[in-house]
């Protein structure tokens, strides 16, 4: 920490600082909470941030601070006072630092404002503004304010008011003892496995023990994010740590209820496949709606207002994000039926409560996308193509198709094409050529549905439609095979291509773009996927090697996926984010 006499000196000490390291720059007169300084000056999300009195920014915008407080001190003059005389509007923009984010953005560089809501931040002038902000500075305790903002804003009835009342001491536990939230999440996903390992036993003790480490381990996973927040302890890894470890916790103990279940003389492993299937078409009908209308122009719609009015009322809001069985719910359920019932009924109880949901929320987008007026954006259409994870063949077939035209046409299109893979997969007889054929009808129309922007208003469902034709095309051709071991390939098929899916939602989010085409082209894309798994299904016929081939094609797309995405994340192009999660 150095002491700069003026608004000169200020420049020359910050233009001596090493080019790689973060700086921060303090009115000497700043009067404030230390939690506000820490959520101004270390979150390592943003390039720059100023809370009033206080600016930091990390080196890449070192160069625009620079400039912005040269031209700050040519236009106070280099020996200027700190604050200047009270003309401003904003009594914060009359600091140097507030000076400096003002002509950052108007330089086009973003800088972040945190809420601070009650803590205080204060550049005082005259005794009387000292008192004044003292007195608030004592009047509020700024670890406990810390604490609350720790638990995420907008979370579940079950996480609310069943965990984070003392998750949240948990993890100001592991903060005072430097554990990283990374690993309270390797934490959580360890105790996950080992719940699973106990499912797998096929006991009524292992049973009961897997109902309680998954419940420990939704506690780390809630005490993970927090810390993350409490700390402000942001990073690469931990983005991809926190976005992919849900579903592998998910999916295994899914697998460990399965194995247990046979163990117990009942095989339910298809509705354990039926139970993911689901849940991953759930979320992708989410993240499509959500990033078609991230950015969409004119986004209003009556069912958008209506539900605005209904959170207003307090017990509405609760019931609606109940219905939707968030993951807290989620888990919950299945840890107390783990626990009491048996491996089919987790699986009844997981697929009738997932089915519900799905109505619900896809029905409210369904309304809200016919009744709002919206223009979506170049961003929006591109996400979408990324989302539909279209591969050489489908892209084969828009190069040279017409584009359609109408905001309907691509979601029918795909819809159709649905259709008669699912179908053909359903009722014609196993391993037909037919099967075959109706997935390169289904190729021809996925390419149909993607030859042209996806800016429609229902064209957020091309993705949903194109993940569930491969995933229950994959299902159902395992479960009629009669192959032994046909549905637990099919298993690790359809997780490693949901992780695949997952990432892209991800990189998304994280404002990076989709997976490289590379990668999609390599694992053929899901009309190249689909088309795969039906032509093995026909050539190898009530023979085991089905399970082998499925088995193949899942370790094969399991390597590239992961490699290419652990590559990914832990690169220093990987942007430093914290993913809020979703309630689903």
């Amino acid at each position: 920490m150095q002491t700069a006499v003026d608004a000169g000196d200020a420049a020359a000490l910050l233009a001596a600082v090493p080019a790689g390291r973060r700086v921060a720059l303090v009115d000497p007169r700043f009067v404030g909470h230390v939690h506000a300084l820490r959520l101004g000056l270390t979150d390592p999300r943003f390039a720059v941030a100023t809370v009033p009195g206080a600016l930091t920014a990390r080196p890449e915008a070192r160069g625009a601070l620079l400039s912005a407080l040269r031209r700050t001190t040519a236009a106070v003059g280099a020996g200027a006072p700190v604050v200047e005389p009270d003309t401003d509007p904003a009594p914060e923009d009359r600091t140097v630092p507030g000076r400096i984010a003002v002509a950052l953005e108007a330089d086009g560089t973003a800088v972040q404002r945190p809420a601070l809501g009650s803590l205080v931040a204060a550049v005082p002038t005259d005794p009387e503004q000292r008192a004044a902000a003292e007195a608030g500075l004592a009047s509020v305790d700024d670890e406990a304010v810390r604490l609350r903002s720790a638990v995420k804003a907008h979370d579940g009835f079950f996480t609310t008011f069943c965990i984070s009342p003392y998750s949240r001491y948990i993890a100001r536990w592991c903060a005072r003892r430097n554990l990283t939230p990374n690993q309270v999440t390797t934490a959580s996903l360890i105790t996950a496995l080992i719940a699973a390992g106990a499912a797998a036993t096929g006991t009524r003790g292992g049973y009961v023990a897997a109902g309680i480490l998954l419940m420990v381990s939704f506690v780390l996973d809630c005490t993970d994010g927090q810390l993350a927040r409490y700390s402000l302890q942001y990073s690469t890894m931990g983005a991809w740590l926190d976005a992919t470890f849900d579903r592998a916790k998910e999916y295994a103990y899914y697998a460990g209820l399965a194995i247990g279940a046979v163990r117990g003389g009942d095989d339910v492993w298809v509705l354990a496949l039926g139970a993911m299937v689901l849940q991953a078409c759930r979320h992708v009908v989410d993240f499509s709606f959500n990033e078609a209308n991230h950015d969409a122009v004119a986004n209003t719609s009556p069912t958008a207002a209506l539900s605005g009015k209904l959170d207003s009322v307090g017990w509405t809001v609760w019931a609606r994000r109940m219905i939707v069985l968030p993951i807290g719910e989620r888990w919950a359920m299945i840890a107390v039926l783990t626990a009491l019932t048996t491996p089919r009924i987790v699986f009844y109880a997981l697929l009738i409560g997932c089915a519900l949901a799905a109505c619900y929320t896809t029905a409210g987008r369904l309304l809200r996308s016919l009744t709002r007026k919206a223009r979506r954006t170049d961003r929006a259409a591109q996400a979408l193509a990324d989302l539909a994870d279209s591969g050489p063949l489908a892209q084969g077939v828009a190069a040279v198709a017409p584009g359609f035209r109408g905001a309907f046409t691509a979601p029918a299109v795909a819809l159709l094409g649905t259709l008669v893979m699912i179908g053909g997969a359903l009722f014609l007889p196993y391993g037909s050529w037919l099967t075959v054929a109706a997935a390169a009808v289904y190729v021809v129309l996925s390419g149909l549905a993607v030859a042209r922007p996806l800016k429609g208003a229902l064209d957020w469902l091309v993705p949903p439609f194109f993940r569930a034709a491969e995933y229950v095309t994959i299902l159902v051709l395992a479960a009629r095979s009669d192959v032994p071991h046909a549905v637990p390939a099919a298993f690790g098929l359809v997780s490693a291509v949901a992780y695949h899916h997952y990432d892209t939602v991800y990189r998304i989010r994280g404002g990076t773009g989709a997976p490289p085409q590379w990668l999609v082209r390599t694992i053929g894309g899901h009309e190249g996927r689909t088309a795969l798994v039906a032509v093995l299904a026909a050539v190898l016929t009530h023979a085991s090697g089905f399970t082998t081939a499925l088995t193949a094609l899942a370790v094969a797309v399991a390597l590239v996926v992961l490699v290419e995405s652990i590559r990914f994340w832990v690169s220093s192009s990987a942007p430093a984010v914290h993913d809020e999660g979703e309630l689903a």
